[in-house]
């Protein structure tokens, strides 16, 4: 990925960051309905803004720079994690890293139990990088989704590598079920926290970055924009 960026000019530059853009750009799923989102206030959504402001130690939080499809490189292979847009902001204690998992109906890829079913070394050794960063036990339950490993993950690297001192993930959900709430839920309460939507949760981690998980539900207007 090269280092060079330039603006967007609106939504529809969105498009051309998706690994299959004519499949993944469609009215009513995650990807359009979170670039119109986006871009159409000049800071954080509302609804990301109310989640985020609940947390004592983001006083004062503000987006300096919004990535649309931000990848962030692991070990074991050469997939990267795609965060649907990743945020480098600024907080009164300092530099925040925030990725976003946007969803509407779509799911949350497979759960582990699926994907490291006749795992390669690479994949496994993938998976052990992913426990040690999250400051998980393994074995990772086989019920527990693997994107929310990975993408949480990014979060807390990308920390480690802008020297961020807190690291958030957040699932931005314009699902007017919240459809998958129930899969993060479980997520979460693997560091013993019971997530509730709209409220963040704040867990421990052998990172010295402290993290934040939450479950925002979006705006429902952009499902049809």
């Amino acid at each position: 990925m090269t280092n060079v960026f330039v603006p967007s000019a609106g939504p529809g530059d969105w498009k051309g960051l998706l690994a299959d853009p004519e499949k993944h750009w469609a009215r009513g799923y995650s990807a359009r309905s979170l670039a119109h989102c986006w871009e159409d206030t000049k800071g954080f959504p509302a609804e990301i803004l109310d989640l985020l402001v609940q947390i004592p130690s983001l006083k004062g939080i503000t987006p300096l720079l919004i990535f649309p499809e931000w990848k962030v490189p692991l070990p074991g292979g050469t997939t990267a994690s795609q965060n649907d847009v990743w945020v480098l902001a600024k907080c009164d204690a300092g530099l925040v890293s925030i990725a976003i998992e946007g969803k509407v109906e779509e799911s949350f890829g497979d759960p582990v139990g699926v994907w490291r079913k006749n795992a390669s070394a690479g994949k496994l050794e993938r998976l052990v990088f992913l426990t040690e960063v999250l400051g998980l036990n393994q074995p990772i339950p086989d019920e527990i989704y693997y994107q929310l490993l990975h993408r949480t993950a990014s979060a807390i690297i990308e920390a480690n590598r802008f020297q961020a001192t807190q690291s958030v993930m957040l699932v931005h959900s314009f699902s007017p079920s919240n459809r998958w709430f129930e899969e993060f839920k479980a997520f979460v309460s693997l560091y013993g926290i019971n997530a509730e939507i709209g409220k963040p949760c704040t867990v421990a981690t052998q990172s010295d970055k402290t993290l934040h998980l939450g479950w925002v539900h979006g705006d429902e207007r952009f499902l049809s924009t």
